[in-house]
């Protein structure tokens, strides 16, 4: 198939940040073939898509993401983290992989539909007697179409011993790494144009054992697949942290060997100078969850400073349980205004904003020499955005109408050339079907036991 988007503006988000104020895409199969200004080159396409009114920018990727929650969402709405995860724990315990798998579907359609490309998801409730949560994930993925990266999260800390999750719904520590590695081994693809990997998350300090921080460490590294937890997102956390191990979650994950090019953190917000240069120096990247930031009053992540300390800085929905609304393209705008509520209007330009939707997350995830970016050769996970109507008359920089603007609706997304989302809803799956398939599950998981 050689597919051509043409008088559209483009937003490459290459490394030199080229943008064309009219211009054309050409995709040839699962990749980029060219991309320019004006008209494209002439040749035999299968397929013409006029972008006028159009702004081309890179699929989004979404960095961090819980999508069983899709299933629990407006629950504990006025809690503190702590607060609300021991109000909605016992709730997940009830979880089966019928639940996930719509909560799955839900959620990425919802995705999709903001114009994000690739999930990284991190998955980390595996009651007992719940299914192949993991298998669940990946169905939902073939669905929608989207690439997904399932973090195979773990528990191994219950009330029992200091942690905040219920005894029953904590693995063993080994029984977490052997669960992990038969992740790894069953789903993971290592190919450049991988829709499906896995990567190794233990859920947080406050949830894990050292063990299974460092177990898991060892086995990502063994195997060849990246590591991502929680850390540093509330003042809670930090001080758990002092009092149990004397130091602060960063510098302990740095003590456990989780500071590293390998590694990217969830929320990162509470950070000293000091562990923000250390993040920077190893080359961990960070998952900015601005929405999610404010939805549980964790605070504003130091998202300028970890920029100019040269950390991968990416953007993530979160779990719809602490962000109801579920969409990336949003986060755009909410990544800019809390970092100028905190720095000032030049604590975030748009076009960073853009970089962080797109090639801060292909960064994150290790997937940079593919993703991230509209450059020949690269895989042609593209989102066109609609500028025309009311809502961007008016607006003569495109960039500014996608981050400053309501979120435009997504007139095509593309995932490795295949088209997922046509006229701002999902192309093979009937919408209707999955909010009834997600309005039956959250039914019967909330029932009383």
């Amino acid at each position: 198939m050689k597919t051509v988007i043409e008088n559209a503006a483009i937003a490459t988000v290459d490394g030199a940040g080229t943008e064309h104020a009219s211009g054309h895409v050409v995709i040839e199969n699962d990749r980029i073939a060219a991309v320019g200004a004006g008209r494209a080159p002439h040749d035999e396409y299968d397929e013409r898509v006029d972008g006028s009114g159009c702004l081309v920018t890179p699929g989004l990727i979404n960095t961090h993401h819980h999508l069983y929650q899709w299933a629990t969402r407006g629950l504990a709405a006025d809690h503190t983290l702590f607060e609300w995860l021991v109000a909605l724990y016992p709730i997940w315990g009830r979880l089966d992989a019928e639940i996930t798998h719509a909560a799955a579907t839900a959620g990425l359609t919802r995705l999709a539909t903001t114009g994000c490309t690739t999930v990284a998801d991190h998955h980390y409730v595996f009651p007992r007697d719940g299914g192949d949560q993991v298998e669940a994930l990946a169905a939902a993925r073939i669905r929608v179409g989207v690439r997904l990266h399932v973090v195979r999260g773990s528990m191994d800390r219950g009330e029992s011993q200091g942690g905040l999750p219920p005894d029953n719904l904590v693995e063993e520590t080994e029984a977490a790494l052997l669960g992990t590695e038969a992740a790894i081994e069953r789903f993971h693809d290592d190919s450049a144009g991988a829709h499906l990997q896995i990567a190794a998350g233990p859920c947080s300090p406050f949830s894990v054992s050292e063990r299974l921080m460092t177990g898991a460490a060892e086995l990502a590294r063994r195997k060849g697949v990246r590591l991502h937890t929680h850390l540093a997102e509330t003042v809670d956390e930090e001080k758990q942290c002092l009092a149990e191990v004397g130091c602060t979650p960063a510098e302990y994950a740095d003590k456990l060997g989780w500071l590293a090019d390998d590694v990217w953190l969830a929320h990162s917000i509470h950070l000293a100078p000091e562990a923000i240069r250390r993040m920077g120096a190893t080359g961990t990247g960070a998952a900015h969850c601005p929405t999610s930031n404010g939805r549980i009053g964790a605070g504003i992540a130091p998202v300028r400073q970890l920029l100019d300390a040269g950390v991968p800085v990416g953007l993530g929905a979160d779990g719809a349980a602490s962000n109801e609304s579920g969409g990336l393209g949003e986060e755009l705008h909410q990544a800019l205004l809390q970092a100028r509520q905190r720095g000032g209007p030049r604590g975030l330009t748009t076009r960073e904003a853009l970089w962080m939707g797109t090639m801060g997350g292909a960064r994150c995830l290790g997937r940079q020499k593919d993703l991230g970016s509209i450059e020949v050769g690269k895989l042609a996970d593209l989102a066109v955005w609609n500028l025309n109507g009311l809502n961007y008359a008016g607006i003569t920089d495109p960039v500014a109408a996608l981050v400053l603007g309501t979120t435009p609706p997504v007139e095509r997304l593309y995932v490795g050339g295949a088209p997922v989302v046509e006229d701002g809803t999902l192309r093979e799956e009937s919408e209707d079907e999955i909010a009834r398939e997600l309005a039956v599950a959250s039914a019967r998981l909330r029932e009383t036991v």
